[in-house]
């Protein structure tokens, strides 16, 4: 370890640290890293404070994100105090407690100036955990900070604060806000996983008729009923489709989120919307799914796809201030960042674990 502290820094820098290393398909490790550095004069480097696992995090472990290269540092969610500055940085100083963001924004490409970070041209979008080093890890590199960083007020948790990195912007942006939910309508959710539930709290606030949850496991069917759902179906027990049409007359619904990410759930979902409805779809696919347009074509169906582009962090951030989301309650597994494998292995077995999100924590 040195022993100098770099001008626009609080910490001593720091040769190793330890983070969470993929190693390809199905490998990762807890292991020793190089310490993250200030590469660009609009980076920070933050302690991190708290970080979650995504079911994006797991998709790249089943093999369904090649562009994540071989010793890539995972993770995209985190809660972190500012140890480091770059000399381009202004309105974030060492010391702030910021939500680091799953999307990078550089401000200025044409994407990032449509409010379309997602998109950015100028070196953002997704690069957390994909095309840059992540977060999970005990530091971290947050390029162009002074766009994809968020200063926390006291009264928000970490735990809180860390669900609006991604689930909650995305279910609301990608799920809610693309499937034009709205009052009176009947929306489905199909996957009870944090996305699902996250756009289960996000479509009440436009007042549904109805909302219905469809999943395979139990304990997530029961956390959907404590986030608002009205009508839990649970998939291979239950036919989704005969119970969406008595909801609604035969019908179908007017909104329907795909959250899980596969083939068959994106085909079921074109089989429960009404004529004239939306999908939104949400989950992340690392197969083609069929595209039944022989029967879609005449029912003047929208479908949506969409990676985040969190331009809804500020709202959602005044709302959860504001007391009129609650999001904190998803986190069911609490766990200490040299936990992180073990904490992967809670998270991807919600059968058995009944996992939901998990955190951790310094």
């Amino acid at each position: 370890m040195e022993d100098n502290c770099l001008p626009g820094a609080i910490y001593v820098r720091r040769v190793a640290v330890k983070g969470l290393v993929y190693g390809g398909p199905g490998v990762r490790s807890w292991t020793e890293i190089p310490a993250p550095v200030i590469q660009e004069p609009r980076d920070v480097v933050i302690q991190v404070d708290a970080v979650t696992i995504c079911g994006t995090d797991l998709h790249i472990l089943g093999g369904d994100v090649p562009e994540v290269a071989v010793g890539r540092v995972l993770g995209h969610e985190a809660v972190g105090t500012v140890v480091e500055t770059g000399s381009g940085v202004s309105g974030i100083t060492a010391g702030d407690r910021v939500l680091a963001s799953c999307i990078s924004a550089c401000g200025i490409c044409r994407f990032c100036r449509e409010g379309s970070y997602g998109q950015c041209l100028g070196g953002g979008g997704w690069i957390l955990g994909h095309t840059v080093d992540g977060v999970q890890a005990e530091y971290g590199r947050i390029p162009f900070a002074d766009q994809s960083t968020y200063k926390l007020p006291e009264q928000v948790s970490d735990e809180a604060a860390v669900l609006l990195a991604d689930i909650l912007p995305t279910s609301y942006e990608v799920g809610v806000l693309n499937g034009r939910v709205q009052p009176g309508d009947t929306v489905v959710v199909v996957g009870a996983g944090p996305i699902g539930l996250a756009a289960v709290i996000t479509a009440r606030l436009f007042s549904p008729a109805h909302i219905v949850v469809i999943d395979k496991a139990d304990s997530r069917l029961q956390a959907a009923k404590t986030f608002g759902a009205d009508t839990i179906v649970r998939a291979g027990a239950e036919d989704p489709l005969t119970a969406v049409r008595a909801l609604t007359g035969g019908l179908g619904a007017d909104v329907v989120m795909e959250a899980v990410g596969s083939p068959q759930t994106f085909e079921l979902c074109t089989t429960l919307v009404r004529a004239g409805g939306h999908i939104a779809n949400v989950g992340v696919h690392g197969k083609p799914a069929t595209l039944h347009l022989e029967d879609l074509w005449i029912r003047n169906i929208t479908i949506t796809t969409g990676l985040v582009d969190t331009y809804s962090t500020p709202k959602l951030l005044g709302m959860l201030v504001a007391g009129q989301i609650d999001i904190e309650r998803m986190i069911t597994h609490r766990f200490g960042l040299d936990q992180c494998t073990e904490a992967y292995d809670v998270f991807a077995d919600p059968i058995s674990s009944g996992a939901l999100k998990v955190v951790l924590s310094r």
